[in-house]
């Protein structure tokens, strides 16, 4: 049997950050069948800054029961068509910012969509995994624990 010594194993359900966009932590779903991860966004404005493209927009962090908005700004990557879990075609902005699981950061692309109906507000996609150089362990949830980042180590 192969060995995955150099992979580090996630769980379906893992605690992320996002501190270039001021989360600390997020719940996010694990995806193999999604090529990109998914940020659950409204309010997308896009604008320049220093000739570049840029975006403006709400992430929805928290649960249905327990709403949390943080305002994020971040460099437009390019825009992407995504077929939805629905099945519907979307073009939607993508951008590029770290992520931090467990003690590990990276950067990953976001397409920003409404993910309103589903229970989780992030979706973490194979390419972020390829990348992060994850396994998924499918009856694990939480393995890393919460992101350690540079604000929560501190408080």
């Amino acid at each position: 049997m192969k060995t995955f010594d150099h992979l580090s194993v996630i769980g379906l359900r893992e605690w992320i950050g996002l501190p270039e966009l001021g989360i600390d932590r997020v719940r996010a779903k694990v995806d193999s069948g999604a090529k990109t991860s998914a940020l659950h966004a409204s309010d997308i404005v896009t604008f320049y800054r220093d000739g570049e493209t840029w975006v403006r927009f709400k992430a929805h962090t928290g649960t249905r029961r327990h709403p949390r908005d943080v305002e994020c700004e971040a460099r437009l990557v390019s825009f992407r068509r995504v077929r939805s879990s629905n099945g519907q075609l979307q073009e939607r902005h993508v951008i590029r910012t770290d992520l931090v699981l467990g003690d590990q950061r990276w950067p990953v692309d976001f397409t920003l969509t409404c993910r309103e109906s589903m229970r989780y507000r992030v979706l973490l996609g194979c390419s972020a995994m390829l990348d992060g150089q994850l396994v998924i362990n499918p009856g694990q949830r939480f393995v890393q624990g919460f992101p350690q980042t540079d604000r929560t180590l501190r408080g």
